[in-house]
């Protein structure tokens, strides 16, 4: 079958490194890529958030499948379109996507479905925010409502900081995303990802990860996009896996079908586990990045035949095929990330680096000019290692870092301390 990815992100390269080594996949292209996808698709020159373009792409190339990876096009819309002229479509509707794009539309889904998360309120102006800030006290957490591209949550420890985020919002700091703010309670425990298939339906859950926030090592410094991230994550037990599906995703699910916006694609559920219970933090209607790096690590080719299911409403007959393995994934980031930071730097040597099923470097924000490999982005290589054990998989991932040549870039050197 042939089949198109979306996005340009190290997200979507694990996906194409994965769903290229099922034989099931004849054709793959990825629209628009980044130079370290050259070798295992055909890269396209496309607008992702135009329905019309994706569509007239897919009649043209008589794509099977299309894998939508960033959630920006799923909030636009693209999925919808997709299904709408008959080509099968892995990602939400846009309805459905909401659950990422409006953090109150969240918030009410859980009220709805009894779903224990946080305490929240929503504002659309800064007055009575301010004043709900006062009443509350600090710690206490800031979300913009809308997509701000990760950068619109503040974890405030005190109430100038809540106060500043406020101003921030409302001042347009984050466009439109920021129109309305949700304040939540803050949550103590320790926050771990927790991924699971759905097909409007039945869910299957697919693994579990942690992730980094924090820039520096020792978690500290402000947060990013994602600094590094492992799989399985220690404090998931199964019972508190199972606890989940039965207290937070199934009946989040149910409640979205009764709404008439049944939910098909991946549900990401960010968590926060204190004693052993675990409350939601947020929902991703998309694969994280760094997470999708290490869960693709340890999927490999079989993404694809569940991918396949979920898009096809099969969920209900298929299972998982889970390695007793662990991966370990690096992020390497241009100086000055996330702050102001510079492009076109040369990355040499990455083509001595070793790939194979234990060892890989996936791309994020990279470009090909004069023939050499530059840096185009803030996050721009994930290092990632897979082993029998997470100090295996550490091992492989820092000697992956380790060998490459940028001295434009700079990388944490604790991933997985929580866990080792």
């Amino acid at each position: 079958m042939n089949i198109l990815i979306l996005g340009s992100g190290g997200r979507e390269h694990a996906l194409a490194w994965a769903i290229r080594q099922n034989p099931k996949c004849d054709r793959l292209f990825v629209a628009p890529g980044n130079a370290g996808m050259e070798p295992l698709a055909e890269l396209a020159d496309l607008d992702i958030l135009s329905g019309s373009a994706v569509i007239g792409f897919c009649e043209e190339n008589a794509i099977d499948l299309v894998v939508i990876g960033p959630e920006a096009p799923l909030a636009a819309g693209v999925a919808d379109d997709l299904r709408a002229a008959g080509i099968l479509a892995f990602g939400p509707s846009a309805a459905a996507a909401r659950l990422e794009a409006s953090k109150s539309f969240t918030k009410e889904i859980c009220d709805a479905c009894a779903a224990p998360t946080a305490a929240w309120a929503r504002f659309d102006a800064a007055e009575p925010a301010r004043s709900y800030i006062a009443e509350k006290g600090a710690p206490i957490v800031v979300k913009a409502d809308g997509l701000a591209a990760g950068k619109g949550v503040t974890v405030a420890m005190t109430e100038a900081e809540a106060i500043a985020a406020i101003d921030d919002a409302f001042g347009g700091a984050f466009g439109d995303a920021g129109a309305e703010v949700v304040i939540e309670e803050f949550m103590s425990g320790e926050e771990a990802s927790f991924f699971i298939l759905c097909d409007g339906k039945d869910c299957l859950p697919i693994g579990t990860a942690q992730d980094h926030k924090r820039v520096g090592d020792g978690d500290t410094g402000p947060n990013t996009g994602g600094m590094g991230a492992y799989s399985p994550a220690p404090i998931l037990s199964q019972e508190i896996q199972d606890a989940v599906m039965a207290e937070i995703v199934r009946p989040t699910v149910v409640e979205m079908a009764r709404r008439g916006t049944p939910f098909q694609g991946i549900l990401y559920a960010g968590l926060m586990i204190e004693n052993g219970r675990a409350r939601l933090v947020e929902y991703n209607v998309r694969f994280g990045d760094p997470e999708c790096q290490v869960l693709m690590m340890r999927l490999g080719a079989q993404a694809l035949d569940l991918i396949l299911a979920c898009a096809e409403g099969r969920l209900a007959e298929t299972a998982v095929t889970w390695a007793d393995d662990h991966a370990l994934t690096v992020v390497m980031a241009a100086k000055g990330y996330p702050g102001s930071y510079e492009k076109g730097s040369e990355i040499a040597n990455l083509e001595t680096v070793a790939e194979d099923s234990a060892h890989m470097v996936f791309h994020a924000g990279t470009t090909r000019k004069d023939g050499r490999i530059v840096a185009n982005g803030g996050r721009v290589l994930a290092a990632t290692g897979r082993g029998a054990t997470l100090a295996e998989a550490h091992a492989r991932a820092y000697e992956l870092a380790d060998g490459i040549e940028w001295s434009g870039g700079f990388y944490r050197r604790d991933i997985g301390w929580r866990a080792l």
